[in-house]
């Protein structure tokens, strides 16, 4: 069995989908894949492995969020905030080009 890759990525940093382009911020990551695989069939077709790193990210300008796998982020270098409606919740301060985690939520 292979170990679980280190996360290139950390919570509240900002990033950019290769392939589709969009910006957000990580709020969770997975050292694997923690979705279904009725799921994984259907949204991940580009078959991005399993056991690396995947990242539940906040889209900029939408309302909703991704679970994205490592190999289809890379860094957004814009330092440019994020505008999405549960910012809050999970982030308490934007600071040097990141997000700083919201210590007090449950």
């Amino acid at each position: 069995m292979n170990s679980p890759k280190t996360a290139r990525f950390a919570v509240g940093m900002l990033v950019k989908h290769r392939l589709f382009g969009y910006r957000g911020v990580i709020y969770d990551v997975d050292p694997v894949f923690q979705g279904s695989d009725e799921w994984y069939t259907v949204m991940a077709r580009s078959k991005p492995p399993k056991d690396a790193p995947w990242y539940r990210v906040l889209v900029h300008g939408q309302s909703h969020e991704t679970y994205v796998a490592e190999r289809n982020l890379e860094r957004d270098g814009s330092a440019q905030q994020v505008q999405h409606p549960h910012l809050e919740y999970y982030f308490e301060a934007f600071e040097n080009g990141s997000y700083r985690r919201n210590l007090t939520r449950n």
